[in-house]
């Protein structure tokens, strides 16, 4: 919560081209249930958001197999079960949000291709 204000803080009043907060809002796909989607409209209503905001979708097994070609640990929520889990609670509120979804188990080329495209 404290990295939320500062964030918000240092960065909602000045002027930038690109402002990420995805973490703040798709993070709480980490909450338990029903709590995520209370979070999730908690902070949705405090941090920036745009007409562009894109959910970068990747399937579980894509996912646990970038996890394991990138690191050499994993985190708590990084099993294939929980990659599960979060990608449904997530995909949810990105369903419910303003977010354009956008297939992400493509190459990296492609995605950018499209996100031009949406732009």
């Amino acid at each position: 919560m404290l990295d939320v204000i500062r964030s918000i803080l240092l960065y909602s009043w000045r002027k930038y081209d690109y402002v990420i907060f995805v973490r703040y809002l798709m993070g709480t796909a980490y909450l338990p249930s029903p709590l995520h989607r209370i979070a999730y409209y908690f902070f949705a209503s405090i941090v920036p958001t745009s007409n562009f905001m894109f959910f970068l979708d990747v399937n579980p097994e894509e996912a646990y197999t970038r996890i394991q070609q990138a690191r050499k640990r994993r985190e708590m929520f990084e099993s294939l079960e929980e990659l599960e889990r979060i990608r449904r609670k997530a995909l949810f509120l990105a369903l419910v949000g303003k977010w354009t979804v956008i297939d992400a188990n493509k190459p990296v080329e492609d995605i950018e291709k499209e996100i031009r495209k949406l732009l």
